[in-house]
C-alpha cells in the first residue's frame, strides 16, 4: 500500500518502506516506476527477514559501513539491501525472477 506522508521520511530521501507500506514524500512520485520498484525490492527483503530482523540488520550494517567510510551517504549506499535495490531498480521485471535472499551477494 502506497501512502503519501512526508513527515516520516528523512530529509534527502523521497521514499521509505516499512512493510506493508511504501511511504512517499509527494503524490507525483506514485508514477515513478523506478522508485516504486526500488521500494518493492525492499518489501521483498523485509518479508524474507521477517521485518524486525531486516531493520536490525539494516541498522547494524549501516553502522559498520559508517565506521568503514566515515560518511553517511556512502554508508547508506553500501548497505547490501540498498545495493541490491539500486542495482535492480530499473529492471521492472526483477522481482519476478529474483531468488530469495539475493541481498546476501551484495555484502
Amino acid at each position: 500500500m502506497i501512502l503519501i506522508f512526508k513527515y516520516i521520511i528523512p530529509r534527502r530521501f523521497i521514499g521509505l518502506t516499512i512493510y506493508p507500506f511504501i511511504f512517499l514524500r509527494d503524490k507525483h512520485l506514485k508514477s515513478n516506476k523506478t522508485l516504486l520498484n526500488h521500494e518493492k525490492i525492499h518489501l521483498k527483503q523485509q518479508v524474507e527477514l521477517l521485518w524486525v530482523t531486516f531493520f536490525i540488520w539494516y541498522s547494524a550494517e549501516y553502522l559498520i559501513r559508517l565506521l568503514q567510510f566515515k560518511n553517511h551517504y556512502k554508508a547508506y549506499k553500501n548497505i547490501s539491501f540498498e545495493k541490491e535495490a539500486y542495482k535492480n531498480e530499473n529492471n521492472l521485471l526483477y522481482l519476478t525472477s529474483r531468488n530469495s535472499y539475493t541481498f546476501l551477494k551484495y555484502l
